[in-house]
């Protein structure tokens, strides 16, 4: 019996049927002449393919040389993508980068939404490191992530419930959003590096993103912020969505700078274990009795943004603040934060205005997928018992606390006609001089 030898599934996907090619080029052919012309190169063009696959064997080696000279011979092959992407793998298994990175970046041209491949052309042109290689890769990043955050719920797969699917695009935005922040860090572009990696932990809390920003901080000795980002990435799970850490390694680097400014390692211990400590609260513990049983008005609680740090109301105080308190199951909710927003955005150049968005969700294991999905831009954090202390029993509520800490404006409920010019209105008026 004849064999077919063992190929790739790139090379083996070349021999695919030829028959609609054919076609399709046939009804394309200005005339029957040049038609026949087309289908008769076109089938020595797939016969040659054949025979270059069948002559290589079992032969990386073999099967790259054959298609490469295939390719000199038939330079427009009907296959020509396929034989592009048997390339960079065969390439690829003989650790041949360059060859590899060749041939991909050639199917990018051919097939510019080819984003998987786009991404293997990404590490391949960050292992080279040269600096026009970071900047094609940077672009091809920004692509990929581009056609993801446009991407609606109505293109993913029968099988795929739309809570899946958006938990499936915030894992891959977590993993572009490190990627480019790990290329922009490579190109010495610090400062949006950071705001991707801040962006990716945001999205879903990763020691990968957490240590790079922590190498950042320490290289603008900036060592506070990197003390922070060091502990985060040392008590988070090794291996997350943006690859696995190396644990021994992120508590060399914390260490270092850690003595850098105390001198010596007293109380890092207790740095890590309160950082652990609050990254493991779960859900019930954020309750008044607990985490913020002492608090004698507002302003005395610590929420928790939903990146997992402090976050301390003392600071807001003798401001005009803005509380909505919200969740992720609540329809008039995701109608008001958007107006919401539209009205803190009307205040972004005043200095004396505050707006925070407060989670009551009991199950907040979902709440930061959530809010990176709605791209809300607004403070959002958890209400660790802040609805109880103001007696929260309807959402939306929203409040506003003069700068003399008293609550001079609150709303139970959304009622879309009035509800802006109410709220502004009452902003306003708290920062009348008569308040």
């Amino acid at each position: 019996m004849h064999r077919i030898p063992l190929l790739t599934i790139a090379a083996a996907a070349l021999l695919s049927p030829y028959v609609a090619h054919a076609q399709s080029t046939r009804a394309k052919s200005p005339s029957q002449s040049a038609q026949d012309a087309l289908v008769k190169k076109d089938a020595e063009a797939e016969t040659e393919l054949e025979k270059a696959i069948s002559r290589s064997g079992n032969d990386r080696a073999a099967l790259v040389r054959n298609l490469k000279d295939y390719l000199v011979h038939f330079p427009d092959a009907p296959r020509k993508a396929g034989v592009f992407r048997a390339l960079v793998e065969s390439c690829q298994q003989l650790k041949d980068d360059n060859c590899a990175l060749d041939y991909a970046e050639q199917l990018i041209a051919l097939e510019p939404d080819d984003s998987e491949m786009m991404l293997l052309a990404v590490g391949l042109l960050q292992r080279q490191g040269d600096d026009d290689g970071l900047r094609r890769a940077g672009g091809y990043v920004t692509r990929v992530l581009d056609r993801v955050e446009k991407a609606p719920p109505e293109d993913r797969s029968a099988q795929e419930s739309v809570a899946e699917w958006k938990e499936r695009q915030n894992r891959l935005r977590t993993v572009l959003y490190y990627l480019r922040g790990e290329v922009e860090e490579s190109q010495k572009d610090y400062d949006n590096a950071a705001k991707d990696l801040e962006t990716s932990y945001s999205i879903v809390p990763n020691a990968a993103a957490a240590s790079l920003l922590g190498e950042i901080y320490e290289l603008k000795k900036e060592s506070t912020q990197a003390i922070g980002e060091y502990t985060l990435a040392f008590v988070l799970p090794e291996d997350g969505p943006t690859g696995k850490v190396d644990r021994g390694e992120i508590r060399h680097k914390l260490g270092n700078v850690w003595r850098e400014v105390h001198g010596t390692d007293q109380g890092l211990g207790e740095e890590i274990l309160s950082t652990f400590d609050r990254l493991a609260i779960p859900p019930a513990a954020a309750s008044p009795s607990t985490r913020n049983h002492t608090a004698k008005d507002v302003f005395d609680f610590v929420l928790r943004s939903v990146n997992g740090k402090d976050l301390p109301l003392a600071p807001m105080r003798g401001k005009t603040v803005v509380m909505s308190f919200w969740a992720t199951w609540c329809g008039p909710c995701r109608i008001q934060e958007p107006m919401l927003i539209q009205i803190a955005h009307s205040f972004a150049d005043n200095a004396q205005v505050e707006f925070l968005a407060v989670n009551t969700d009991q199950d907040q294991s979902q709440v930061p997928l959530f809010v990176a999905q709605e791209k809300w831009d607004i403070p959002i954090a958890f209400a660790d018992g802040l609805d109880d202390f103001l007696k929260v029993a309807t959402l939306p509520t929203v409040i506003v606390f003069g700068r003399d800490g008293r609550i001079l404006y609150r709303v139970n409920g959304l009622d879309e006609s009035t509800f802006a010019s109410s709220l502004t209105s009452a902003i306003q008026q708290s920062l009348s001089p008569a308040d």
